[in-house]
């Protein structure tokens, strides 16, 4: 027995569930480990983030803020934070990726319900104490991921030093040209892997909130790209705009063409980021599936990139990645 599984154990009994059935559930695309216990009727699951390659305190700290603003994020059972394991609510097997499965045709009772969750979430939003902001130097460390990654995987060399200072200035500029905006509370991880159908609930509590430890302050428009221009799966673009309509409507004081800018911009900087993510969940820590995805992501970069106020980034990917380049890397060997 490792001296992780020891700690583990004797967290597990030490709240009374020692002797609860433990079947692992899917992996996450980090170091946390998440299993479903199960004992004498009851359920639970287990987060295992090791430290110090994860930290629980910011997924404490966001989760207080969201229940208490009635929100529908996983009761905390029991914590040792210093081991990094959690005891949480089990919300059940119903994440929206499953539901759809299941039933496509219930594509946009879960989407308008997802929008509608993001609408109330920015209302009823105050401020909290903690919460770092989605500045610009950490939006430009996520972007840099794609010639840190993506592009020597492409081309089996590093990108040029200038190439780098180019692609950073672009999209200083970019940014700088956003009209201003109140920050709210981002999620990040908006999408339908980490969603629940809570059908036992009545209205935004119907969709539960998982995998939120890395909000962060920042523009209403970045969890609507994150959900609507999700990396997994398509989206309709008639759904999509229609949801966008509905947010836009819930806040008529927003102007409408500068928060199309932000989403478009917010929705560049996230595929840019996730393809050099991907990347280097399959090169650094032997995770290739999904590279699967990165087709589809590169399809919601390009339709992003279409935007006038992206021109500079346009001409800087169509020169540095023309379409030929942009493909779906194969595993690396030995992963």
């Amino acid at each position: 027995m490792t001296d992780r599984e020891a700690r583990i154990k004797a967290f597990l009994s030490a709240q009374g569930w020692g002797q609860a059935e433990r079947r692992p559930l899917a992996d996450d695309a980090s170091f946390r480990r998440y299993e479903r216990l199960r004992e004498s009727g009851r359920r639970a699951i287990l987060m295992d983030a090791p430290p110090p390659r994860e930290n629980v305190v910011p997924f404490l700290d966001i989760d207080a803020t969201l229940c208490g603003m009635g929100f529908s994020a996983p009761e905390i059972f029991a914590e040792d934070r210093a081991a990094g394991l959690l005891l949480l609510e089990d919300f059940g097997d119903a994440t929206y990726t499953s539901a759809l499965a299941n039933d496509p045709a219930c594509e946009a009772e879960l989407y308008t319900l997802a929008v509608d969750t993001l609408i109330a979430l920015h209302r009823r939003f105050a401020g909290a104490d903690g919460i770092p902001p989605y500045d610009l130097p950490r939006l430009m460390t996520e972007a840099n991921l794609l010639v840190e990654w993506y592009y020597p995987a492409v081309y089996g060399r590093d990108a040029p030093p200038a190439l780098c200072r180019e692609f950073e200035e672009l999209w200083r500029t970019a940014f700088d040209a956003l009209p201003a905006s109140a920050g709210t509370l981002v999620l990040r991880d908006y999408h339908v892997d980490n969603l629940m159908w809570l059908r036992d609930r009545e209205g935004v509590q119907a969709c539960g909130l998982l995998d939120f430890q890395d909000a962060v302050i920042g523009h209403r428009a970045y969890d609507m790209v994150s959900l609507l221009e999700d990396a997994r799966r398509d989206v309709p673009g008639g759904l999509a705009r229609t949801l966008l309509d509905r947010y836009l409507g819930a806040f008529p004081e927003i102007g409408p063409d500068g928060f199309r800018q932000a989403y478009a911009m917010y929705g560049a900087q996230r595929s840019t980021k996730i393809l050099g993510i991907f990347t280097r969940l399959d090169r650094r820590d032997g995770k290739p599936v999904y590279l699967k995805h990165i087709a589809r992501v590169w399809r919601w970069l390009e339709g992003d990139l279409s935007h006038p106020a992206l021109a500079g980034l346009k001409s800087w990917f169509d020169r540095e990645f023309p379409t030929e380049s942009r493909i779906a890397l194969s595993a690396k060997a030995g992963a």
